[in-house]
């Protein structure tokens, strides 16, 4: 009897075929067929993991913190792992900005002449924060507005635990209801070779002339800086906090970072980090803590674009950013990545907020804009990789928190 492959190892296939068809398909000048014919199938791929995505993350949340039975505990797990994301955050957009700056000789000059770029709207901190908190419980659910559906689920939570013996039918039905999510996902996710494959390709038939046109070099630093970041900060933490190898670790992880790398999106991929980060070690009550917030808030590839790309920006206009600049860049960058999205082309609502912090010019966003799915994929890539790691290190954490305590 044959031994069946494993998922990692399917979707690692599905990644290697999707890059090839790509390619071919470039080749033979017929790059619509894969816009027309496998990106639906993409497409459906997505909406299924999207349609799980809002009833796994509120129930799977709201039974974590039932698990944990002390409002405290949620409150110190929730602290370790906003000032996890925090550091890493910073510590990506520095290696972002020191690469870009020692091989922005590199780029050679495009031009900026005529330059139009219509830049998306921001909002202030405080909105940000208003923003957080749901004036109902049916909208955040129906648009998948995640940091909304966190508190949603976090008061659920708080309101069960309280309510004590008289809370037990309630949280029967949340555990009942959780299980049913996860076997819907569990069996979506069984698709994942077919839906990688199905992304993979036309992202690479729509975008391999443009890329090997004019900005090859930069998307080479940026793709760098996000290997740099992977090897080096998750590595060590991982080793550190949780005495994990990080071979382990990212063999593990490998699935849903090549489900990140296709999609774009860190929401959609929670599904498939969610399962992996268990199959890591991660406690169920932070996994199911610790990723959809993490999915949210978490932009360390999202950071490092913002440093490569505004040096590469400020290069193309011929400015010299000052140390001011560049700090200011670091913790603007790093606050805004709490307020923004897990989806496709967040980064751009982050990055035209950098721009404007440091008084570069926002057309130039231009320039990477046509690219900015190639960008993307290794960002949220990144950005997912990062949320596992979190878990682990968390997770591991609490366990030599418990240990001393018993």
């Amino acid at each position: 009897m044959k031994k069946k492959l494993s998922l990692g190892v399917q979707v690692l296939i599905a990644l290697i075929a999707g890059v090839i068809a790509g390619l071919v398909l470039i080749w033979i000048g017929k790059p619509e067929f894969a816009t027309d014919w496998l990106k639906p199938f993409g497409t459906i791929f997505l909406n299924l993991l999207k349609f799980i995505v809002v009833p796994v993350v509120l129930f799977s949340i709201i039974a974590g913190i039932i698990s944990m039975k002390d409002v405290r505990k949620v409150a110190s797990i929730g602290g370790k792992t906003i000032a996890y994301y925090l550091c890493t955050t910073a510590v990506a957009i520095i290696i972002g900005l020191v690469l870009s700056y020692a091989l922005k000789g590199t780029y050679g000059q495009l031009d900026t002449a005529g330059l139009e770029y219509a830049a998306p709207s921001s909002q202030g901190i405080m909105q940000t924060i208003i923003n957080i908190f749901p004036s109902n419980p049916i909208t955040p659910l129906a648009n998948s507005t995640m940091l909304q559906v966190i508190v949603i689920a976090l008061f659920f939570g708080f309101g069960i635990i309280l309510a004590g013996a008289k809370g037990k039918a309630t949280a029967d039905f949340v555990e009942s209801f959780n299980e049913v999510c996860m076997k819907i996902m569990d069996f979506i996710i069984k698709l994942s070779p077919i839906g990688v494959f199905c992304l993979l390709t036309p992202a690479i038939a729509e975008n391999g002339p443009k890329i090997l046109k004019d900005m090859l070099m930069v998307l080479i630093v940026a793709y760098l800086a996000y290997i740099i970041h992977a090897a080096i900060v998750y590595s060590l933490s991982v080793k550190s906090f949780a005495g994990m190898s990080p071979l382990k670790f990212f063999k593990g992880a490998s699935p849903a970072m090549i489900l990140a790398f296709s999609s774009a999106s860190s929401v959609g991929t929670l599904p498939l980090t969610m399962e992996c980060s268990e199959k890591l070690g991660a406690r169920k009550e932070v996994t199911s803590f610790v990723l959809p917030l993490g999915a949210t808030i978490n932009m360390d590839g999202t950071a490092i674009y913002q440093g490569v790309c505004t040096v590469f920006i400020a290069s193309m206009f011929g400015i010299d950013l000052t140390i001011g600049q560049l700090l200011t860049i670091i913790l603007t960058a790093t606050l805004a990545s709490i307020g923004t999205a897990g989806v496709p082309g967040a980064g751009m609502v982050m990055l035209t907020m950098v721009l404007v912090s440091v008084g570069l010019p926002v057309e130039g966003i231009a320039l990477v804009a046509g690219i900015d799915r190639v960008f993307d994929m290794g960002r949220t890539a990144i950005n997912v990789t990062g949320d596992m790691a979190c878990a682990t290190v968390i997770s591991a954490l609490e366990d030599k928190k418990e240990g001393k305590a018993a």
